[in-house]
């Protein structure tokens, strides 16, 4: 595996913030709020990916929509994944950092994440919920996420904590070679084994970590741990990125 960084050095001025939303009108916007609290180095550029909301996230983001937030609007409902490839296909921004719109990850963690890019120790960072503080992840959330993350490192030789986390940051011209394919919630393990297979090594950070209920809008399920065992099995042995 390559060393990092891979790219050469690069002044990074612009962070691009990728934020996929559906049907979070009570949580968007202090998501928003926070994100532009955050004090970091570099000019930031909001992207919120709508996809599909139905119950009024539209409305909430019509009004807090203005020159430093750009609202992107799927007309139905299409997944996490296609969100996000939405924003990134937007996104120009010298870094990219997911985010998301439920309160379970919070922006005051970005400084830590974005600093081993910023020092040229990594193209790529992850946040992981299991090395920092945390509360209420389920257990059965809890032990899928952790053997999703061992299959990733038996299929793609790497050490991650937490291949599932949101808080996913590139280096931009990581994710240029890039295809998405992914609509749902196995974007997680397709972008994981795609930047792995590139050679980056992922550099995780300790980060803290609030989960939600059901009850309170919580919707990824156990359906989606076959669908992100099928998606790194498949990633192996593929030969497009």
């Amino acid at each position: 595996m390559k060393v990092d960084p891979k790219l050469e050095a690069k002044e990074m001025k612009t962070l691009s913030v990728i934020v996929p939303v559906y049907n979070e009108k009570s949580t968007v916007g202090e998501v928003l709020r926070r994100i532009r609290a955050v004090d970091v180095p570099l000019e930031v550029e909001i992207i919120v990916v709508d996809d599909g909301s139905s119950d009024g996230t539209n409305q909430v983001l019509a009004v807090l929509e203005d020159s430093t937030i750009k609202v992107l609007t799927h007309p139905v409902n299409q997944g996490k994944g296609a969100a996000l490839r939405t924003g990134i296909e937007s996104a120009t921004g010298d870094i990219v950092i997911i985010q998301d719109a439920d309160l379970e990850y919070d922006p005051e963690d970005w400084p830590k994440i974005l600093a081993p890019i910023l020092r040229g120790r990594a193209a790529v960072v992850y946040g992981s919920r299991f090395t920092g503080e945390r509360m209420n992840m389920f257990p059965a959330h809890w032990v899928g996420n952790r053997m999703l993350s061992l299959l990733t490192n038996v299929l793609y030789g790497s050490t991650l904590s937490d291949m599932e986390t949101c808080y996913k940051c590139f280096d931009r011209r990581v994710l240029e070679p890039i295809h998405i394919v992914s609509n749902k919630f196995d974007f997680e393990p397709e972008i994981t084994a795609k930047v792995l297979r590139q050679g980056y090594r992922i550099y995780e950070v300790p980060i803290g970590y609030i989960g939600r209920e059901f009850d309170e809008g919580k919707k990824i399920t156990w359906r989606d741990g076959f669908a992100a065992v099928r998606a790194l099995v498949k990633y192996r042995f593929t030969t497009k990125l």
